[in-house]
């Protein structure tokens, strides 16, 4: 497991290389550790590993999770930009488990606001729901709350797991790590920097089957989590408000652009889409099986790997050379459909 880490992060580290790329090289060289080693190391990498390889040996709750890996969940695979590699603590298995939720809004709501976004939390974990959130004053940190009275919740931070923020929540981080999960795409030691949180929000969306804003301003980072939503094709929801409330116009505006307007536990249950069936056990298929396998119909690549059975590098790889070939193209939401002509 530490090769692996060392590779992820010196990838990862490299400078000038995005996701996208990193996911392009490995498909190209064809193992990850191939791929590590075409890239330069970054001059702090080592100490990086070595933090969070001690990080990782001192909770048996703490775990790394790798796009590739068996229980990557299915949603955040699905999503238009899947992170590479993840920090967990807490119970990892409820990523596969449960079908999540995010309730986001604003860091300053509220009591009214705070209110509603802890009772709908707690119905939405009643029911059954990971209720996803990041750990942010007001609204998040109410639907945490909320959460973990009646089942659990999800945090994903903009700072690595050992840099709880704010520090006012320490106390909820803990209760997180026993009754729920902590998620972070940082490595231990990473501070959270103002721009780790509009990208940590894709996260948040693309874990969710849907986005529920209770208390958003104009300008608030929760609308780009529901913007986020939309892109990975989840259901976005919106607690209207006051039309003389500053907090409340963010939320109005997602209404009017069609966001569902609710105003009860039973404005949100009957959208959700039902949780994925157990996964088919893969079969074997020969290299060039990939265009049979796609189909007609566009395909994610969750389901590609089901069908094919083909460990995850050799399936990017596949896509990668034919897409080049002009044999099918990537669509919006992490989907891969087949062109009738080259």
């Amino acid at each position: 497991m530490r090769d692996e880490l060392s590779a992820w992060l010196r990838l990862l580290a490299a400078p000038g290389v995005g996701r996208r790329s990193v996911r392009r090289l490995i498909a190209d060289a064809g193992t990850l550790q191939a791929a590590a080693e075409r890239l330069p190391m970054a001059a702090d990498v080592e100490a990086q590993v070595e933090r969070s390889w001690q990080w990782l040996q001192g909770d048996a709750r703490r775990s790394l999770l790798c796009l590739g890996d068996a229980d990557y969940p299915e949603p955040l695979l699905n999503s238009p930009d899947p992170p590479l590699l993840l920090f967990l603590e807490g119970d990892r298995d409820a990523l596969n488990r449960l079908p999540a939720m995010a309730v986001v809004g604003s860091r300053h709501p509220t009591p009214q606001g705070r209110e509603i976004a802890h009772g709908l939390a707690a119905e939405l974990a009643a029911a059954g729901y990971a209720v996803v959130s990041g750990l942010a004053l007001g609204i998040d940190g109410a639907a945490h709350e909320g959460a973990l009275t009646q089942g659990t919740s999800w945090a994903v931070l903009g700072s690595g797991l050992d840099q709880i923020h704010p520090r006012s929540h320490q106390g909820l981080a803990e209760r997180l790590r026993l009754k729920g999960l902590l998620i972070s795409e940082h490595p231990p030691g990473t501070p959270p920097l103002p721009p780790h949180f509009p990208v940590r929000n894709r996260i948040i969306a693309g874990l969710s089957q849907g986005c529920l804003v209770v208390e958003a301003a104009e300008q608030s980072g929760s609308l780009i989590t529901a913007r986020l939503a939309l892109e990975a094709g989840r259901d976005v929801f919106a607690v209207p408000g006051s039309i003389h409330s500053p907090q409340s116009r963010g939320c109005h505006w997602l209404i009017q652009q069609g966001a569902k307007l609710v105003q009860e536990i039973g404005d949100i249950l009957p959208e959700l889409r039902p949780a994925a069936a157990p996964a088919v056990p893969p079969v074997s298929a020969p290299d060039d099986a990939l265009p049979a396998a796609l189909g007609w119909t566009p395909s994610t690549l969750a389901q590609l790997q089901q069908r094919l059975g083909w460990p995850l590098e050799r399936l990017l790889a596949a896509l990668l050379e034919h897409e080049l070939a002009g044999r099918l193209r990537q669509l919006p939401g992490g989907r891969y459909e087949r062109r009738s002509t080259p």
